[in-house]
């Protein structure tokens, strides 16, 4: 990840000129959609947009992604075919036949690299951390309605943790949610998935 946190990522797209600040009050059910909706299909306009004024106490950045530049900007590449041939190259490297110790440890920079992209486990606290509810209240957040005959608010691509109760398996995935109630939401996940395996055990 080219980024130790989202406020760089913003500060950076920012920076290449792909961040649109909106200062305005804008309101989460039903504008905030319609907006980037309009914004994300016009190429001369699609930026990655900024909601400063939601009603909450908290900002939304959204269509942060919505480009191949601000794909590339995230990955810390110039092109999206760099990330496919970095990992083609490596792959081969890996698997190609070593002739003997030297041959070997000089693989070690690339699995040292590869070794860089898979997730890590941090003891202590996150700086997502810093402030902690003591009565949750998922409604204070800036949460979309998109069409006018949803239910209510969805979080759209929210990171579900699940553990598995018998193997301590974890699974994240990203299943919409719907908000019922400050502490109740409701989640849409097919049968199949590894989620909905660990809910039924």
């Amino acid at each position: 990840m080219a980024f130790k946190s989202l406020r760089a990522f913003i500060d950076k797209l920012e920076q290449a000129g792909e961040l649109v600040r909106i200062k305005t009050f804008v309101d989460p059910v039903l504008e905030i959609a319609e907006i980037t909706d309009r914004v994300s299909k016009t190429p001369d306009r699609n930026k990655a947009l900024l909601f400063e004024n939601t009603g909450t106490d908290f900002f939304l950045l959204i269509n942060s992604m919505g480009s191949e530049k601000r794909m590339c900007i995230a990955l810390g590449v110039d092109t999206l075919d760099d990330v496919a041939k970095d990992i083609e190259d490596l792959f081969k490297k890996i698997s190609s036949p070593k002739n003997g110790l030297i041959e070997k440890l000089s693989m070690l920079p690339q699995l040292g690299k590869f070794a860089s992209w898979m997730p890590k486990v941090v003891s202590g606290r996150g700086a997502c951390q810093e402030v902690v509810m003591a009565n949750p209240d998922i409604t204070k957040l800036p949460i979309l309605k998109c069409w006018p005959k949803d239910g209510g608010p969805f979080l759209t691509l929210p990171a579900i943790h699940t553990k598995d109760p018998n193997t301590g398996i974890r699974n994240i995935g990203m299943y919409r949610m719907q908000v019922f109630a400050p502490d109740m939401t409701a989640l849409h996940w097919h049968k199949h998935k590894v989620s909905a395996r660990h809910y039924n055990e």
